[in-house]
């Protein structure tokens, strides 16, 4: 039997950051919607969206929140426990950070121009 979830990596210009949960990749290009008729299906439409990386991160000695924040242009690794790799392109730090004290993290969400799943 295959592992095809549990431990997931992901780096910011290769600088590993301290995953704690909820990841996701989002590498589709592309949102396609049925267009219904009264008679019947018509077709769809197709429009470009947003590829995205998105995990809560552990705030361990060395994570700066600023730092994060001030992402731009920047390559994002993501590797997951399947083998998978992703590689979010000219990415930017989407969003503001909350950071949860309970917990000790805060959810970072970088967006780019383009996510590529490597083989």
């Amino acid at each position: 039997m295959a592992r095809i979830a549990g431990v997931a990596f992901w780096a910011v210009d290769g600088r590993q950051m301290a995953v704690k949960g909820n990841f996701t990749v989002s590498p589709t290009m592309y949102e396609r919607a049925g267009i219904a008729g009264q008679d019947r299906i018509h077709g769809y439409s197709e429009n470009p969206v947003v590829p995205f990386v998105q995990g809560d991160v552990s705030l361990q000695p060395g994570t700066s929140v600023n730092d994060v924040d001030a992402v731009v242009d920047a390559t994002i690794t993501a590797e997951l426990a399947d083998g998978r790799v992703y590689v979010l392109r000219n990415a930017w730090r989407a969003g503001r950070s909350e950071i949860n004290s309970k917990d000790g993290q805060y959810q970072v969400r970088f967006e780019g121009e383009s996510c590529e799943e490597l083989l």
